[in-house]
């Protein structure tokens, strides 16, 4: 992998291919904004969070959302797990102290009880975009449910793409009898209906991300095995491969120092387009009720919540408006990609 780096990063060819990209300003300001946001929502429970980031309360400090505190340590009477939302605790620690909120005061998971209309409720100075049908923030649950939707994409992009430049270089390096026998194997493998395995096992297990990434992945890993196997059958022959041949080389070290660095730039234009077909899987199934376990923040069920709820059109612009711009975003990205690996435009930066 460290032969892949420095090929990708030092090589005149590559350099250009970088400037290629960056002089698309569609897709590198792309780039820098879905980064941006990859980096914000990592940190969600700094910026929506039902407990304070830090309490300084006599003498001494606190950080609730790394650790739990009971409300004895407060000052409080019962030894429970404090409730920072609690208007009676909240005025024995401004009393000897004081708390840092989060700019949203709610997690996902946080129920509003102060609401001043029935849930789902319109937005507010309080909730910003207003709140579900379970009087849930709808801001604290779109930060949340975009860190698990890129999570789980990026999570099913990577692994499943290792899977299929493996495979997919197996078959062209060795061809013959392993090529066919793959190849019959994958048509049968990809004929299967997705969706409908997914909803049989989804009424046996319980589905959760673990669950979801390991049954999607078992189809997602064909993404790439063609355009990596095209790369090595028409490398495996070529003079520099049966040089490194001659020399005694093995072959698992020709296909990694020689060959996988030309495979790996097919890859890394076809991952921003694989990523954005992980988050829409992602979220067509949890729209239809066989993704993540119910209640877990996620984009899937902020559409189904504007659906079910038509008067109240906050929930459905919010997953809307969400949704285009993170698939916009990698595909804009992805186009940028496409083009700065094409040799045609990019033997003019």
């Amino acid at each position: 992998m460290n032969t892949v780096s420095r090929y990708l990063i030092t090589t005149p060819l590559n350099r250009r291919r970088w400037n290629s990209f960056k002089a698309n300003k569609r897709g590198y300001y792309s780039l820098i904004v879905f980064l941006c946001l990859f980096v914000f929502t990592g940190f969600a429970e700094l910026f929506a969070n039902d407990k304070p980031i830090t309490i300084h309360y006599k003498g001494q400090w606190y950080f609730p959302i790394a650790e739990q505190y009971n409300e004895t340590e407060f000052g409080g009477d019962l030894d429970l797990a404090a409730d920072y939302r609690d208007p009676y605790l909240q005025e024995l620690i401004e009393k000897d102290g004081w708390m840092l909120w989060p700019p949203v005061r709610f997690s996902y998971d946080t129920i509003n009880y102060d609401l001043e209309s029935p849930a789902p409720s319109p937005p507010s100075a309080q909730n910003w975009l207003g709140t579900d049908d379970q009087a849930r923030d709808v801001v604290a649950r779109l930060i949340y449910g975009f860190r698990t939707a890129i999570a789980f994409g990026l999570s099913l992009t990577i692994v499943s793409s290792i899977i299929g430049v493996v495979i997919g270089a197996i078959q062209g390096f060795y061809g013959g009898l392993t090529d066919l026998i793959g190849q019959r194997f994958i048509e049968v493998w990809s004929g299967l209906p997705t969706l409908y395995l997914l909803i049989i096992l989804s009424s046996i297990i319980q589905p959760n991300f673990g669950w979801l990434l390991l049954t999607l992945l078992m189809f997602s890993w064909m993404a790439l095995v063609d355009v990596v196997r095209a790369e090595f059958l028409r490398a495996r022959n070529l003079e520099y491969v049966t040089a490194a041949r001659a020399l005694g080389m093995a072959n698992h070290q020709i296909m990694a120092k020689h060959m996988l660095p030309n495979a790996a730039i097919a890859t890394l234009t076809f991952m921003p387009f694989i990523l954005t077909g992980s988050i829409t899987t992602l979220t067509s199934l949890d729209f239809l009720g066989f993704g993540l376990p119910p209640g877990s923040p996620s984009l899937g069920e902020m559409i189904q919540q504007g659906k079910n709820n038509l008067q109240a059109p906050w929930l459905g612009l919010t997953a809307f408006v969400a949704l285009s711009l993170t698939l916009s975003l990698l595909v804009f990205v992805g186009e940028a990609a496409r083009d700065a690996f094409d040799p045609r435009k990019t033997l003019n930066v």
